[in-house]
């Protein structure tokens, strides 16, 4: 692979082994184990891997190892380590690098599984959580203290699309001595910088815009080849967190078409959020690429484009937002997001319903909160009939 690819030619080529046969498609090598030419052979390999020998599907297999290569490749990172899920990868990400009195410092927004983790997970293993107001770069200052070993956050928040500053909490992170991990799912590979703003992991969700058509779960643990085969990975294959090769290829096919599918929902997403702003049944529309969110110009320095996923609130509450999720005709109602066809969730009451009524009030998770994710469909067609449901409400 050369140096100078730009990311659309390293989505399609980074990474790629071929066997004997010179395939053209990468192969899926569907297989949990691998032979050895004799007992000395299997000893030495156990002992100490070459890079392209494999022992157990558990601990790398060559479809998923050229998955992890591209992604790698394309996020900028020295390495990567492919998981069953998104969830995976964020358990693996937190639990590999953390012991008991260690210290973490989140944002509280979060998606309601990672909330999981940190609130109940963690500290039954001795580790103490902070959440904070992840906007608030003097919350951070304050909670950020010597002895913090990891901070950890959603670089777009879900469901309401807040924005946190991955430069300026890197520098305070590091300040200390906190290693920085984030959750990129919102900002995609495509509009991702944050190895390059100062995240020191990075995590995907590959179920999401990767994968991009609903078939595959998947996740990826990206950063520094020492953090990645040093710490992740010991933890993952002893664990069984490890990406199937089967996913692992589905994966490798989403990445070829990752940044056209992207582009052009971020566009839609645009489109769509420009449409219905100021709408009389709304009482907001939240999208970081419309100029009038509140860190509009931090999207724009740190993605260049507002992502593919908006919300909006029903001024009727739950009522109205229920009347609009079942009068919609093209958006299906899932709680997934980043697919090839439109979606809608309804946070309060699916995603994020295991959340006491308080807490749904600080993040700002109504009752008439309702999450697009916007997909490839005719945007003309995703208005017309997003404007009709809410004529509905």
């Amino acid at each position: 692979m050369s140096d100078d690819w730009q990311p659309r030619t390293r989505a399609v080529h980074a990474g790629t082994r071929r066997s004997q046969y010179a395939e053209m498609s990468e192969a899926l090598f569907l297989t949990q184990g691998f032979v050895y030419v004799s007992a000395e052979a299997a000893e030495a390999r156990f002992r100490a891997s070459e890079p392209d020998e494999f022992i157990y599907a558990r601990y790398g297999n060559p479809t998923v190892a050229m998955f992890e290569d591209r992604i790698a490749s394309l996020e900028g990172a020295e390495d990567a380590f492919a998981t069953a899920s998104g969830m995976a990868a964020v358990h693996g990400a937190l639990m590999s690098c953390l012991r008991a009195g260690d210290r973490v410092v989140a944002a509280r927004a979060l998606f309601g599984s990672c909330l999981y983790i940190l609130e109940e997970v963690l500290p039954r293993f001795g580790v103490t959580v902070e959440l904070i107001d992840g906007t608030d770069l003097a919350a951070w200052e304050r909670a950020v203290m010597p002895g913090t070993r990891a901070v950890f956050f959603e670089s777009v928040s879900n469901p309401c699309l807040e924005l946190v500053d991955i430069a300026s909490v890197s520098r305070i992170a590091h300040a200390v001595g906190a290693l920085v991990v984030v959750d990129n799912v919102f900002a995609t590979p495509v509009f991702s910088r944050a190895l390059a703003q100062g995240a020191d992991v990075v995590i995907y969700s590959t179920t999401k815009h990767v994968d991009g058509q609903g078939r595959c779960l998947g996740g990826v643990v990206l950063g520094r080849r020492e953090f990645v085969r040093g710490t992740v990975e010991p933890f993952m294959k002893h664990t069984g967190g490890a990406m199937s090769p089967f996913n692992a290829w589905v994966m490798l096919k989403g990445l070829e078409t990752l940044e056209l599918r992207v582009r052009a929902q971020a566009a839609s997403a645009l489109a769509v959020a420009q449409a219905l702003e100021g709408h009389p049944k709304l009482a907001r529309v939240l999208f970081p690429g419309l100029p009038g969110h509140p860190q509009h110009a931090l999207a724009m320095a740190q993605m260049g484009a507002g992502g593919t996923v908006l919300a909006v609130e029903l001024a009727g509450g739950q009522a109205a937002a229920f009347r609009f999720l079942n009068a919609l005709r093209i958006f299906r109602i899932t709680n997934n997001l980043g697919d090839a066809k439109s979606l809608v969730t309804h946070p309060a009451t699916t995603t994020h319903q295991r959340l006491p009524e308080a807490q749904k009030a600080v993040l700002g998770i109504t009752c008439g909160l309702v999450r697009l994710s916007i997909g490839l469909e005719d945007p003309g067609d995703l208005i017309t009939d997003l404007r009709a449901a809410l004529d509905t409400a």
